[in-house]
């Protein structure tokens, strides 16, 4: 891989906060501020990214390692872990093609020792103060919360992305 590490940013938060529906708001936005993003999506199901019956499919089942499936629009490359290692954050954003991104948002992984933003809604019914530590660069939230700082409005994307880019900024100085 190419280029430099882009720095990476967790978007963290328990599940039915709204992750996801928050990055899909986030990533044009971003990329409307000329920012590249690139992606790691943590997932807890034994999840696949090839559908049965497919060439590629039977070809990874038949044991090969490492598939890689190609067109001229996109490519993925799936890799065989059965030994169920615990993921390494690091080596999975090493496989970025790093002149190709400028930021790695990071769905998930809220214990991992990145700079991130906290989502919390409190119907969700989980203690924030469980998902605070020292990289947490700001949290996004539905409600006014005392002596956190700073403290954006988990409703307003256009806001977080432009926290995004001022800190993007600062992180690449």
């Amino acid at each position: 891989m190419t280029g430099l590490m882009p720095p990476l940013l967790a978007i963290a938060a328990y599940s039915g906060t709204g992750k996801t529906t928050l990055l899909k708001q986030l990533i044009p936005l971003l990329k409307q501020q000329q920012v590249r993003v690139g992606l790691i999506k943590h997932t807890h199901h034994d999840m696949d990214v090839d559908t049965p019956g497919k060439d590629s499919y039977e070809l990874r089942k038949a044991g090969a390692d490492q598939t890689l499936v190609a067109s001229d629009r996109r490519w993925a490359l799936m890799s065989e872990t059965p030994e169920q290692q615990p993921l390494d954050l690091q080596y999975l954003a090493s496989r970025f093609d790093h002149s190709k991104v400028d930021l790695i948002l990071v769905e998930g992984f809220k214990h991992e020792p990145i700079s991130k933003i906290v989502l919390y809604r409190e119907e969700v019914g989980k203690p924030l103060a469980d998902m605070l530590d020292q990289h947490v660069i700001a949290v996004a939230s539905d409600k006014k919360i005392e002596g956190v700082a700073p403290l954006l409005d988990i409703n307003q994307p256009e806001t977080i992305a432009g926290f995004i880019v001022q800190w993007l900024k600062q992180a690449k100085a």
